[in-house]
C-alpha cells in the first residue's frame, strides 16, 4: 500500500473540537510533527478535513 507522509505546519488553537480530534487521530501533536500514513480512504477523508493545517507528501 503506498504511503503517505502529514506534517502538522498550523497550529490548532482556535480551531473546532472536532478538527483538533481529527488531528489527534492522524497522530499529530505540535507543529512540525510528522507521520507517514497508508494512503487509504479513511486517512485521506481526515486529511481533506484538514487540509488547510496540515501539509500531505507522497512517500
Amino acid at each position: 500500500m503506498a504511503k503517505i507522509k502529514v506534517t502538522l505546519v498550523k497550529s490548532t488553537i482556535g480551531q473546532v473540537q472536532s478538527v483538533k480530534a481529527t488531528v489527534a487521530a492522524l497522530g499529530l501533536k505540535k507543529i512540525r510533527s510528522c507521520k507517514e500514513l497508508d494512503d487509504c480512504p479513511a486517512v485521506q477523508g481526515m486529511i481533506a478535513k484538514v487540509k488547510h493545517l496540515v501539509k500531505v507528501e507522497n512517500v
